[in-house]
């Protein structure tokens, strides 16, 4: 799964990566302890063009009729995204990339104490993961939301977690878009293995309160 993340990834750069055009009200960076229900900033495919674009963590159904009527869906699985009646329109239409700096995962020890690791691309190169997106309103409240799409953990991160969001490849985002046909389906897999390194860090990130780059570091 995935539950927290960190990004210091500069906006612009970012914008120029992915060929987006940027929205003027992204959240800022370094962040290094991102949570559920704040800001994040995606890409996704428009008319016009690419967008980089700030959503809220945690997908909301069009028929919750507030953002707490029903569970927090930070994660969507791969192998029912397409069923999930949540999930299933937004996974054929509403696409996106969620670029981070990397991610953090919790194995448990003998005793059942939670052992935060931190996940990053090996190579240090920005991580991309697969999301989608919905447009939520109700009353005067309307947000615009994403969840991280996960698949069943690949061999590098099995020792930690059994599950991983999925990551794509810089030749699969025109395909998770939708702008180089169809498909998407084929990219929800497990990281090849060596694409992504792990270390534990400190378990002060276990608290959603704290900041700093420290939390990254290895322990």
């Amino acid at each position: 799964m995935c539950g927290r993340m960190a990004n210091t990834l500069p906006p612009d750069a970012m914008a120029r990566l992915f060929d987006a055009a940027p929205d003027n009200d992204l959240p800022p960076a370094p962040r290094f302890n991102i949570c559920p229900t704040q800001s994040v900033a995606v890409v996704t495919a428009e008319a016009t063009g690419r967008r980089y674009r700030a959503m809220r963590w945690g997908f909301l159904p069009t028929w919750y009729k507030s953002p707490t009527d029903g569970p927090l869906l930070i994660n969507a699985r791969a192998e029912t995204i397409a069923e999930k009646p949540a999930f299933r329109a937004a996974c054929r239409e509403r696409r996106c990339l969620v670029p981070v700096s990397g991610f953090y995962e919790w194995s448990k020890d003998a005793d059942g104490n939670r052992l935060p690791w931190y996940v990053r691309p090996a190579d240090g190169a920005p991580l991309v993961l697969a999301g989608i997106w919905q447009d939520w309103a109700a009353g005067n409240e309307a947000l615009t939301t994403f969840a991280i799409v996960t698949c069943a953990a690949g061999a590098g991160l099995s020792h930690i977690h059994h599950r991983e969001p999925v990551s794509l490849a810089p030749e699969d985002w025109g395909k998770w878009l939708g702008e180089a046909g169809k498909g998407a389906a084929l990219l929800m897999r497990s990281a090849p293995e060596g694409r992504l390194a792990a270390h534990r860090v400190d378990r002060r990130v276990n608290s959603n309160r704290v900041e700093g780059p420290e939390l990254i570091e290895p322990i």
